[in-house]
């Protein structure tokens, strides 16, 4: 068991930087990610949700395989369904029911996704997000009795005495309890269930060894954009950075997707990094001078300064710096907002207007996410 221990110790940790399991379970759903290549698709991470809604500790969890949760009345047609879909590594959906440690069934909306690998271009894991299926869509009566009830957020079935318990589920598929129909999810568990891959998948990007930010995770104390400041950073569509200055050098810390495509760069080659690999030779040194002295008296600046992208090709930047600060009122970052020179925006907002609001969304995100962290900790 030791051998497969530290397989799947190292199937998370050699893909995903320190800090990637904490910023998953910032994450409010409940899911697990599985490794394929590993002899019986083991679990190798499961979320703070995922635990408290099964019952199970992780200790419990990790190294198992997903059946586990399953129980006699499992839908056997249902399983089959998710192990092909792995077989042919695609995304399936899916009601189900599972069992609790203690051995109460409860239906879910069950959502996996592949994961697949920058580099090898082959499945590494699987994401697989549970939703509590929130109410039934029917009931059935049995001789004028109602059979069937809604309890903790879950469809039970309370078994009459005039209903036959023994019977199997297992060819049949579902019969003994003859529920599937009134479980079935709704809008709301799937817009869940999609929003909730969408978030996990963008962390696990963002914290993937290809991106891993070596200044801050291997020198530093406790600096990185957490996952729910991420993910609202991640709605803001401008080219911006985020940079720390309590670490050496004022690293990048985030980058938006916006950034990387005007500039060239990937992610990887970005985070970590000071802003001067966008500097060439015309970049003039006094606007860069007048960079650092704003930086250095923590006050906002506005400049146009000669950039360069990754394929050595030249833009003017209408380059904006401000401080942003923290629920606490210190500061927690610095944004570089960047305009490219002549472009248009389809509101027919200024640069100037474009870049306040920018700065705004992230100051509102920087705080809102401070503020939450807070609140957390004085709960724990």
């Amino acid at each position: 068991m030791e051998p497969q221990l530290g397989l799947i110790e190292q199937s998370f940790n050699s893909r995903y930087s320190n800090w990637a399991r904490e910023a998953l379970d910032e994450l409010p759903d409940n899911f697990t990610i599985t490794d394929p290549c590993i002899s019986g698709h083991p679990i190798v991470f499961a979320s703070r949700g995922f635990l408290k809604m099964s019952g199970y500790s992780r200790d419990q969890v990790i190294g198992r395989n997903g059946r586990v949760f399953q129980g006699p009345n499992t839908c056997r047609r249902s399983v089959m369904e998710i192990r092909e879909a792995i077989r042919e590594e695609r995304e399936v959906e899916i009601n189900l029911l599972n069992y609790r440690k203690d051995g109460t069934p409860f239906w879910m909306l069950f959502r996996m996704t592949p994961v697949f690998g920058k580099d090898e271009g082959r499945v590494i894991h699987f994401v697989a997000v549970q939703v509590p299926i929130l109410r039934r869509r029917q009931s059935r009566r049995n001789g004028g009795r109602l059979c069937d009830e809604i309890l903790s957020n879950s469809c039970r079935r309370e078994v009459c005495s005039t209903s036959s318990a023994g019977v199997s589920a297992s060819d049949s598929g579902c019969r003994a309890l003859e529920i599937e129909e009134q479980c079935e999810a709704g809008d709301t568990e799937k817009q869940i269930a999609a929003t909730a891959i969408r978030n996990i998948l963008s962390v696990l990007t963002h914290y993937s060894q290809s991106t891993r930010r070596l200044v801050c995770e291997k020198r530093f104390g406790p600096s990185f954009v957490s996952s729910s400041l991420h993910i609202s950073l991640g709605r803001i569509k401008q080219s911006f950075v985020l940079m720390d200055p309590h670490l050496p050098d004022i690293p990048i810390v985030y980058a938006s997707d916006a950034f990387l495509q005007m500039t060239g760069y990937a992610r990887n080659e970005v985070l970590g990094h000071n802003c001067r690999f966008l500097d060439g030779v015309d970049t003039d040194p006094s606007v860069l001078h007048q960079i650092k002295l704003s930086i250095q008296a923590q006050q906002a600046c506005s400049v146009r300064i000669l950039h360069y992208r990754k394929d050595k090709s030249s833009f003017w930047n209408l380059l904006h710096i401000s401080p942003v600060r923290n629920a606490t009122g210190k500061i927690a970052y610095f944004v570089g907002v960047q305009i490219e020179e002549g472009s248009l925006d389809r509101h027919g907002l200024s640069p100037e207007m474009r870049q306040l609001s920018v700065v705004g969304s992230i100051k509102v995100a920087v705080r809102s996410s401070s503020m939450s962290s807070s609140s957390s900790s004085k709960s724990s």
